[in-house]
C-alpha cells in the first residue's frame, strides 16, 4: 500500500469567551452568512428551473449588487470574508448533489441551523500566540488546551456556537507530527454490538457505557420542563432550551472521547484493520434499536477510524454486509442456517464453542485477510484514501 507522505491538514478546535462586543460582532455575521447562503441558494435555484446555469462567480456578482441595496445594506457591517466563504460552501454543495453524494441543498434556518463563520488568511491576524478576527479590535480569549504545531500558521479559522451557548474556534494547520507509523505485521477483527461496543478477534471486549442512558433522567426531566414553556422567545424558554442542549452536549462529549481514545489506540497497534459495512441509516428505522444504535454510534467510529488510518499509513477494509460473519465457524467454516440474536454462545458440529461476537470478528479478520489478497467481498471506503476498495465511484454528472 501506497503511503502519502504530504503534511496532513489538521484542524485544533479551542474553546474561546468573547467580550459582549465581540459576541455581538460574531451574531451579526452569523446572520448574514445565514442570509446571503439563503438568497444565493434561492437565485440557483429559480435559475435551474429556467434551466440556466449560476456557478460561485455568478453568485459572488449577485452579493456585490446586493450590497448595494437599500433592503441589505446591513451585509457591508461584517467581514466580507465569511460572507464569501458561505458561497463557497454553497457551490460544494450544489456539486455533491450533483455528484449523486448528497440530497438538494436546504435553507439556512435562524433557529435550528449550525451557527458557524469561516474565514480565510485575508480575515484574520494570527501573530504571538493571539488571534484577531476581521472587524475586531481585540484577540480572542481562547483556551489553549493543547498546542499548535510548531511554527504553525492557521490556513482557515472557524467560529461557531453550538445549541448550549459555547463558544469555539478551529484552526486548520498543517501538521508535521502525523507522520506513517512503523509498519506491524499485526492485524485485528471488529465486530461492533449494544451488550459490548466493540469486540475484537483478539477475544478483547470493550464495554459499551452507553452515555445517552446515564443521562436519561436529568435529559426528560430538562426536556419536561422545556415543554411547559410557553413557545415563543421568552428568556425563560431559552434558559430551558440551553439546559436541554447542556445535557446533550455532554453525552456527545463523552462518547466522542471515548471513541477517539478507542480508534486511536487500534490503529496505533494494528496494521490492518477489519470492520463491518453496515448501513447504520437504515438500522436506526429500526425503532427497538435505534435509541441504542444511535448512542453506541457506529457512524462516527468508522470514521474515525478511517481517517487516522490514512494518516498514519494503515489499511481499513470493510467486508460486505451480508457475510455471515456470526452464522460461520471460524474454526472449521461450517455455516449455521439460523442464529436468532438471543444466542450467544453455541457450539459447532466439530466440537467448536463460540462466543458470537469473537467469532464474528475472527470471521470478519480472515475475511478481510482474503480481500487483502483477491479483493473480493468488499464494499468502496467512503473517501477514505487509507481504505480498501473494489469497485469504482462513478464521475460526478456535470451540473446543468
Amino acid at each position: 500500500m501506497s503511503v502519502t507522505t504530504s503534511r496532513v491538514k489538521r484542524a485544533f478546535k479551542y474553546r474561546f469567551y468573547p467580550t459582549d462586543a465581540q459576541a455581538a460582532e460574531l451574531s451579526r455575521t452569523f446572520g448574514c452568512a445565514r442570509k446571503v447562503y439563503n438568497l444565493a441558494l434561492a437565485a440557483r435555484t429559480e435559475a435551474w428551473v429556467r434551466q440556466e446555469r449560476v456557478n460561485y462567480n455568478a453568485t459572488s456578482a449577485m452579493l456585490t449588487a446586493w450590497k448595494k441595496t437599500e433592503e441589505l445594506a446591513f451585509l457591508n457591517q461584517v467581514s466580507s470574508v465569511p460572507l464569501q466563504q458561505t458561497l463557497r460552501h454553497l457551490q460544494s454543495a450544489f456539486t455533491n448533489f450533483f455528484g449523486k453524494r448528497a440530497k438538494y441543498p436546504r435553507f439556512k434556518s435562524r433557529k435550528k441551523s449550525r451557527k458557524s463563520a469561516e474565514y480565510t488568511t485575508s480575515g484574520f491576524r494570527f501573530r504571538d500566540g493571539e488571534l484577531t478576527l476581521a472587524k475586531m479590535t481585540e484577540p480572542l480569549d481562547i483556551v489553549w488546551s493543547r498546542p499548535l504545531p510548531e511554527g504553525a500558521r492557521p490556513s482557515t479559522v472557524t467560529v461557531s456556537q453550538d445549541a448550549a451557548g459555547r463558544w469555539f474556534v478551529s484552526l486548520l494547520c498543517d501538521d508535521p507530527s502525523v507522520q506513517p507509523l512503523p509498519a506491524t505485521d499485526m492485524a485485528v477483527g471488529i465486530d461492533v454490538g449494544l451488550d459490548h461496543l466493540l469486540t475484537l478477534s483478539t477475544g478483547e471486549k470493550i464495554a459499551n457505557p452507553r452515555h445517552e442512558r446515564q443521562d436519561r433522567d436529568r435529559l426528560a426531566k430538562a426536556q419536561r420542563n422545556l415543554s411547559r414553556k410557553a413557545r415563543g422567545e421568552g428568556a425563560n424558554r431559552a434558559r430551558a432550551r440551553r439546559k436541554v442542549a447542556k445535557i446533550h452536549a455532554r453525552i456527545a462529549d463523552r462518547r466522542r472521547d471515548l471513541l477517539h481514545k478507542l480508534t486511536t489506540r487500534l490503529v496505533r497497534e494494528n496494521q490492518t484493520l477489519v470492520i463491518e459495512d453496515l448501513t447504520v441509516r437504515n438500522m436506526v428505522k429500526n425503532h427497538t434499536l435505534a435509541r441504542a444504535i444511535s448512542d453506541a454510534s457506529w457512524s462516527e467510529f468508522r470514521s474515525m477510524l478511517e481517517y487516522k488510518a490514512a494518516w498514519y499509513g494503515r489499511e481499513v477494509i470493510a467486508v460486505d454486509r451480508w457475510f455471515p460473519s456470526s452464522k460461520l465457524c471460524s474454526a472449521c467454516g461450517t455455516l449455521t442456517e439460523k442464529m436468532p440474536l438471543h444466542v450467544r454462545t453455541w457450539t459447532c458440529d466439530c466440537g467448536t464453542t463460540h462466543d458470537r461476537d469473537v467469532n464474528a470478528a475472527k470471521n470478519l479478520l480472515a475475511a478481510g485477510l482474503a480481500v487483502t489478497v483477491c479483493g473480493a467481498g468488499v464494499r468502496p471506503q467512503r473517501s477514505s484514501p487509507g481504505g480498501q476498495s473494489a469497485t469504482k465511484q462513478k464521475p460526478p454528472r456535470r451540473e446543468p
